[in-house]
């Protein structure tokens, strides 16, 4: 699909098998999503403008690259993107972190927001949000909204795994958004979760199943 990344890096690959898993732990969840987390990030900032700075090194003075450009922030949804988003702070510690509550109706699927805070300079800066799973999307959907209504002008989604349906809805009514994602899955089922999917990420890393 147009403006869709799939991660397939065999890390992540190998990750994302392990967080399948049923039969893993809370604490274990929590880890693994962290680090995928961390090997995404370098996947969607893998296009940040670089500029030459002269730096001096112990042995000599030189020229290096750094990074240029617009300043991120990071868009976690509620719950679980706190901790996917954990381990792109740690390679990136100077972004600043946008949170967005929301939560998906049980009946209609509908996106209900309960929160949102974020920096005050949203144009000036490339939202990254970050959510564990876009299925039916309507929340990722809400997210970008959300964003955009706040004035940011450059946003990009990574997910963890999507359905084929969600990813549609997406890039459909946000063509200006790419989505990165360590899989795609068969689809959704009548509850409107991804199969063979995860789960609900949220209830799987804070143990409130």
């Amino acid at each position: 699909m147009d403006g869709v990344t799939i991660v397939d890096h065999p890390l992540v690959q190998h990750k994302l098998t392990l967080i399948r898993d049923k039969s893993i732990s809370t604490k274990s969840f929590r880890e693994l999503l962290k680090e995928i987390g961390m090997l995404l990030c370098y996947e969607v900032t893998r296009d940040l403008p670089l500029a030459e700075v002269v730096i001096e090194t112990p042995m000599a003075k030189m020229q290096s690259a750094k990074i240029a450009g617009k300043k991120l922030v990071f868009v976690p949804v509620l719950r679980a993107g706190v901790t996917f988003v954990d381990g792109m702070m740690d390679l990136v510690p100077t972004a600043r972190v946008a949170h967005i509550g929301l939560y998906r109706e049980p009946q209609t699927f509908s996106a209900v927001e309960y929160f949102f805070k974020s920096p005050s300079d949203l144009s000036e800066r490339l939202a990254i949000v970050v959510a564990p799973v876009v299925a039916t999307a309507n929340t990722a959907v809400a997210a970008i909204d959300r964003l955009k209504e706040r004035g940011a002008k450059e946003i990009r989604l990574v997910c963890l795994i999507a359905a084929p349906e969600g990813l549609e809805r997406v890039r459909g009514l946000h063509d200006d958004v790419p989505v990165w994602t360590a899989a795609v899955d068969d689809g959704l089922d009548a509850q409107g979760f991804i199969l063979p999917g995860l789960g609900d990420a949220g209830d799987r890393a804070y143990g409130t199943r």
